[in-house]
């Protein structure tokens, strides 16, 4: 008996291993996100950008950002952006052509701006979703504070 108990605890145990661990559970309040986006003020580029990646499980990577400038055109061949806007305003460009293209890494490719892009109005509340291979790009105004949240899915 004591064996049959050890074998099925045993085959128990290697299908849990097989199937890996349970996915992760992730909370962040609205006043959470816009507090880690505003604390990457003071490393932004010369683009008056900076992200920083909070979590990932599996396909899915998640990233707080804080602009107060126009960033760059950005173009993703295998992930899609869903963008959840916390604070701030701007103008965001999908679509078109990317102008002075640059691969800056693997399937990823960015420009100075987009030419014949279509553009909206973004604020607090909204939620974007940017499947790949589209062209991008988010163009906060000049000294504004811009902050939003990030879900990259990989295909």
């Amino acid at each position: 008996m004591k064996r049959v108990l050890f074998v099925t605890f045993l085959a128990i145990g290697i299908a849990y291993a097989q199937a890996g661990a349970p996915p992760s559970f992730h909370f962040w309040s609205h006043s959470n996100i816009d507090s880690m986006a505003n604390a990457l003020a003071p490393q932004m580029n010369a683009y008056k950008f900076k992200s920083q990646e909070i979590g990932k499980e599996s396909n899915h990577r998640y990233l707080v950002v804080h602009r107060e400038g126009p960033g760059e055109a950005e173009y993703h061949a295998t992930e899609s952006d869903i963008v959840f806007v916390e604070s701030g305003t701007a103008t965001l460009v999908c679509g078109g052509k990317i102008i002075d293209p640059k691969n800056t890494a693997p399937n990823e490719i960015r420009g100075s701006g987009i030419q014949g892009g279509e553009e909206r109005s973004i604020g607090p509340g909204d939620v974007i979703a940017i499947p790949p291979k589209l062209p991008h790009q988010v163009k906060a105004p000049a000294n504004t504070h811009f902050n939003y949240f990030v879900v990259k899915v990989s295909e």
